[in-house]
């Protein structure tokens, strides 16, 4: 039992916060890009009411102009290898798209497209003589591509696409083939208008045997029109990013020289002979999808960077608008006074500063991996896993974020002079590009369940309950410990078993047991649920459909418990002063609110009584309070300029 405090209440002194030291902190060892990238979107700013003012073919086209001139200033090729024009940093390349994010979302999104996937699978699936044809020019913006993967029928699915690569040993080139509507790539950016060539991913066929999805570099356009075999159809208009030129791409016996084939995991030998240093067909499939994971990361950071412009304006309104009185004659208060108004944004912005966090750990996870000799698959997995799961909740959280802070700026929050609409918008498709959240929920849940296993590679549902089933289920509960956390959280509280004290819930050790204890029991509660179905006969497909709900809590909790380590990890490293006590408050409201969001769960397996419930909603009320005098300089700290705020009718 923890000793009684006895000692009088220490008395609370509001932080004083430099903005620019705060900004510094945040910014990290990559100030320099993301300033220059700050100074690029204040540069182009204006293209946020050209979205509005120009024709659709000459949004395109500015956006396109935009693209290329940031380009040329040296922020979109931080990814690519110094010796071919890029920055050899990748980073700083992801720094750089994170702040991108802050701007227009379809320069944003043609960036990613552009340099993120058409460029990231040339240099991370090709060799040295895709990069010595391809990269410079790309680098450049000068050659505009597409990443071809998406199909109609097919999209999470990637191993069953339907686009066929057959070899012809005796011309020695690949003929690409679109089967059937369903096959046809869909809903791919730079297709409609700007791409002229693609990498296409679609199933090798050599000598009969099909060899799985492998990527492949095939023209699109010459001189502006498209090449024999290929037809190219607009998307049509979408929701956003209208900027964005999406289309359809069919292929009709296409021919490319051998030499297309992207072939750092595999190859085909003039002869027509597949070889490949890694024998497993479906480790080689994961092995290739993996090299793609810098294009979650980003879409998390963009999510991040969206979700600090809504809370931005929405808070700076929210200390200029003034609505009704208290009755002592005053006058109207302003809004962000009332305490219902701060329950909507201050825990928005404590969370988006976890979020920052944990954004910081997965770059540098990023950073590690495609910097080092690349042998170390566990790092990898573990990165896919932590890349995929922050994606989800980053990209829900923008979606959320933008929602609530266009409703809390009433009726001009719904004009779309005042931003909103754009952001909301153009950001909707984050939480569906780069991966389903669902489905990438899955994928976290599996990692979880096989302890990222070397001999498990395969994410097909059925793989994955035989994978568990074989395991004794104990061996799954026992490694999780969840009996030794459950004595664990119990020691951090004072006072032992007695759970309606109020002392310890800003202890960060307190709350992270709290974190860890509800992923652990979900993990082993999950592992009984499939042994129990696998034991009573029942089908492995159907034993995971019904358990796919517990699949993604788990997935979930495990990405906030993540996020939550991340963000006290971040606060500790900060010198003491009013930085790191403000940065301390918003740790404690991200994680206390993050606990009674989930209070039911928590009173469910008996880790917060009623009287200990209320008493985190009291905190939550009083955490807010306190950080309500500091809400201005801590959304200000995020750097976003002003140029690209663009809400006159709110924050003049």
């Amino acid at each position: 039992m923890a000793p009684e405090n006895t000692s009088a209440p220490t008395r609370y002194v509001r932080p004083e916060i430099d903005v620019a030291a705060l900004t510094a902190v945040l910014d990290g060892e990559y100030a320099v890009i993301r300033d220059l990238v700050r100074d690029n979107l204040t540069t182009y700013a204006s293209v946020l009411d050209e979205a509005d003012e120009l024709t659709a073919d000459a949004f395109r086209e500015r956006v396109r102009e935009i693209v290329v001139k940031m380009a040329a200033t040296g922020q979109t090729g931080m990814g690519f290898p110094a010796e071919y024009g890029g920055g050899g940093d990748v980073g700083a390349s992801i720094a750089a798209f994170e702040t991108l994010a802050f701007g227009d979302l379809s320069v944003l999104v043609k960036t990613g497209v552009q340099f993120g996937l058409f460029g990231g699978a040339i240099l991370h699936l090709g060799t040295r003589r895709h990069h010595e044809a391809h990269l410079p020019a790309l680098i450049t913006g000068e050659l505009m591509g597409c990443f071809a993967m998406t199909e109609t029928g097919h999209g999470s699915n990637v191993q069953a696409l339907g686009t066929l690569a057959r070899y012809d040993a005796a011309s020695r080139e690949f003929v690409i083939t679109t089967p059937d509507d369903q096959a046809r790539k869909d809903y791919i950016g730079n297709a409609a208008r700007h791409g002229e060539l693609a990498v296409v991913f679609a199933q090798l066929e050599v000598d009969g045997r099909s060899r799985g999805v492998h990527a492949f570099v095939v023209p699109l356009r010459a001189g502006g029109e498209p090449v024999p075999g290929v037809r190219i159809e607009d998307a049509g208009r979408k929701m956003g990013l209208g900027g964005v030129d999406n289309g359809r791409i069919w292929f009709d016996g296409v021919r490319v020289p051998r030499e297309a084939l992207l072939n750092r995991f595999a190859d085909v030998t003039p002869e027509g002979v597949y070889e490949s240093p890694i024998d497993d067909p479906d480790r080689r499939f994961f092995t290739m999808l993996g090299t793609l994971v810098q294009g979650r990361v980003s879409v998390a950071g963009a999510g991040i960077g969206v979700a600090k412009v809504a809370l931005t304006v929405a808070t700076k309104y929210a200390v200029r608008r003034r609505q009704f009185g208290d009755g002592d004659g005053s006058g109207e208060q302003v809004l962000l006074d009332y305490g219902m108004h701060q329950r909507r944004l201050l825990p928005l912005i404590a969370r988006t500063y976890a979020l920052h966090a944990a954004q910081d750990v997965v770059r540098g996870q990023l950073h590690e991996v495609f910097s080092g000799p690349g042998d170390d698959a566990r790092a990898r997995r573990r990165l896919e896993a932590r890349a995929a799961g922050l994606k989800a909740l980053a990209t829900w959280h923008a979606t959320r974020v933008v929602q609530e802070c266009r409703e809390a700026c009433g009726g001009a929050g719904y004009l779309a002079v005042n931003r909103f609409a754009a952001l909301k918008a153009d950001s909707d498709v984050f939480t569906t590009f780069e991966g389903d959240n669902h489905v990438l929920l899955q994928l976290v849940a599996k990692g979880l369940l096989t302890d990222h296993a070397s001999e498990f590679e395969d994410l097909d549902q059925l793989g994955t309950v035989r994978y568990v089933t074989g395991l004794a289920v104990e061996t799954v509960i026992e490694r999780t410990s969840a009996h030794k956390l459950l004595e664990r959280v119990r020691d951090l509280l004072p006072g032992g078993d007695d759970w309606d004290r109020e002392a310890g819930l800003l202890d960060p050790e307190y709350q992270l047991a709290m974190f860890r204890f509800r992923e652990e029991h979900m993990l082993a509660g999950l592992a009984r649920r499939i042994k129990r179905g696998i034991d009573q006969k029942r089908p492995a497909g159907a034993v995971f459909s019904q358990v796919q709900d517990h699949v993604i809590a788990l997935a979930r909790a495990h990405v906030e418990r993540l996020v939550a380590e991340a963000f006290v990890d971040r606060v500790r490293a900060v010198p003491q002063g009013g930085e790191r006590a403000a940065l301390s408050l918003l740790c404690d409201l991200f994680a206390l609110s993050a606990i009674e969001a989930d209070r039911a769960w928590f009173m469910e397996h008996g880790r917060l009584t009623v009287q200990r419930s209320k008493a985190i909603s009291r905190e939550v009320n009083d955490l807010c309070r306190k950080v309500r005098p500091l809400a201005v300089d801590l959304v200000d700290a995020w750097g976003v300029p002003s140029a690209v705020l663009r809400a006159p009718d709110l924050i003049g």
